[in-house]
């Protein structure tokens, strides 16, 4: 049965006024608009790639950016880590003049003011090799060198107090000096030798090995390859972490390695004296009786006073 008919309330010609403050979209029912038509033959939207491209590098510089954070944190946590040679660099090889431009590129310009180094040891475990890298700036610099005692150490030997050699005139002006060391003796404040340099640019640096790595690059005596470098710092973590630190039986095994490398060459890193010896030199007077040691370290100890580099640390050990 048929339905009945109703007659139109209005007109099919009325104009609506569509509001104006709206974004307006795409007939998504127009199969030939930009976006599908893109959609149709596979290629992305360009405002698409946009975002993509835009998200990627987002995430580029997120990346960096927790790279740098975590090597701050590592610096900061760790402050026995290596110097940052980035500031300090020079070309391998290259030995700096004795004179203030030879301080400029090792350590940049002094802008007036005298390059003091400050270490902070304990007067129970002296850093002998500290010692005779210092004895070594004084024959390649003017040295201004000064030793003082913090109030938590009730007394100090003598021998320590002048373990930096005559004090220097008063007369003398800090502007007279190309460098400074001064030598703080603490007593349990600092489990290891610490060594402040530049406040603004670095942290300081903890632990006699790597202030002795310090210390002899303003030498500018250093190995001239990769390898030997290699083979020096290999030596001074040795004579660190087992010579000195080590158990019986590693510093018994740090023994037979030092006289088997002596077997082969009278020095450990190359033909001549290098911070691998000092540093291995001391920490044998630290850790063992010289007479009970094998018989090629017996020989390259006798080498080593005999060249005179030692005669501050022999003195304070006998």
């Amino acid at each position: 049965m048929p339905m009945y008919q109703v007659k139109p309330i209005s007109g099919g010609d009325i104009q609506i006024d569509l509001p104006t403050c709206m974004y307006t979209l795409a007939n998504i029912h127009d199969q030939r608009s930009g976006c599908a038509q893109a959609h149709q033959d596979g290629e992305a939207d360009p405002a698409v790639r946009a975002l993509e491209a835009r998200q990627d590098e987002i995430l580029r510089r997120l990346l960096e950016l927790k790279a740098a954070v975590e090597g701050l944190s590592k610096a900061i946590a760790t402050p026995d880590a290596d110097v940052d040679v980035t500031s300090v660099s020079r070309d391998v090889g290259h030995a700096p003049g004795a004179g203030a431009a030879g301080l400029d590129s090792l350590l940049g310009k002094d802008n007036g003011a005298l390059r003091d180094i400050v270490v902070n040891a304990n007067p129970t475990r002296p850093p002998l090799a500290l010692l005779v890298l210092h004895s070594l700036l004084r024959q390649r610099y003017r040295v201004l060198s000064t030793a003082h005692v913090h109030s938590s150490v009730p007394s100090v030997p003598p021998g320590l107090l002048a373990c930096l050699g005559p004090r220097d005139p008063v007369s003398c002006s800090r502007h007279d000096f190309q460098l400074g060391f001064t030598l703080i003796w603490k007593d349990g404040l600092v489990p290891k030798p610490q060594m402040k340099f530049s406040i603004q640019n670095m942290c300081h640096i903890e632990g006699e090995g790597n202030i002795a790595r310090f210390l002899y690059r303003l030498l500018g005596c250093g190995p001239q390859d990769a390898v030997m470098a290699t083979v020096v710092d290999s030596w001074v973590d040795t004579a660190f972490f087992q010579l000195v630190e080590g158990s019986s039986k590693e510093k018994a095994a740090a023994l037979r390695a030092l006289n088997g490398a002596l077997g082969r060459s009278p020095w450990l890193a190359g033909s001549e004296l290098s911070l691998a010896d000092i540093v291995c030199f001391c920490a044998v007077l630290q850790s063992a009786s010289t007479s009970s040691v094998p018989t090629n370290v017996q020989k390259w100890i006798k080498s080593c006073e005999n060249s005179g580099y030692f005669t501050c640390v022999s003195q304070l050990m006998r």
